[in-house]
């Protein structure tokens, strides 16, 4: 299946931006459920057992995923949201910074986490919950990506992480 053509593209989004609109494909039972195998099969032998994923689109495709791997899931959000102890980072952005938060008993020194998020941009995001999961001693088991935008140097904030995407934009 051709995912490309569930992506709409929304030219000027913000000036001199085009937003790649990924509504069209979850609107599509067919294409979401062919995305969320896809990923399912490339991570089937990571030995993972939990998902890390960033709100709100990591959500999207972090939290199916978990569930047809029959892992855990565990939420990465905004300073603020959770409601337990947090452990917190901070990380750059293309025009400034950002924080992320990750509930303190969330993942255990000997987990095999899987990062999952939409798109891979310039790599902020990634990079954030990278450190969140080594920080909690953990081992990172893949990084997954439903878009890369391959006109940005995301790959150079994942810290030599292997990682794939199921478009390369």
């Amino acid at each position: 299946m051709d995912l490309r053509e569930y992506i709409r593209d929304v030219l000027d989004f913000k000036p001199g931006i085009t937003f790649f609109d990924i509504t069209p494909l979850l609107a599509d039972p067919s294409a979401f459920c062919y995305a969320i195998d896809a990923l399912a099969e490339r991570y089937k032998d990571s030995g993972a057992n939990k998902i890390v994923a960033a709100e709100a689109r990591g959500f999207i495709f972090g939290a199916p995923l978990a569930y047809k791997m029959n892992i855990g899931f565990i939420p990465v959000r905004k300073p603020g949201k959770l409601p337990y102890k947090t452990t917190s980072v901070s990380y750059d952005l293309e025009y400034g910074s950002d924080s992320l938060q990750m509930h303190v008993d969330a993942i255990a020194p000997n987990d095999r986490v899987l990062i999952i998020d939409d798109l891979l941009a310039t790599g902020g995001t990634t990079n954030g919950m990278i450190k969140l999961v080594q920080g909690a001693g953990a081992k990172i088991a893949g990084i997954g990506f439903l878009i890369e935008l391959g006109f940005l140097d995301g790959p150079s904030k994942l810290e030599g992480i292997p990682y794939d995407c199921l478009l390369k934009l």
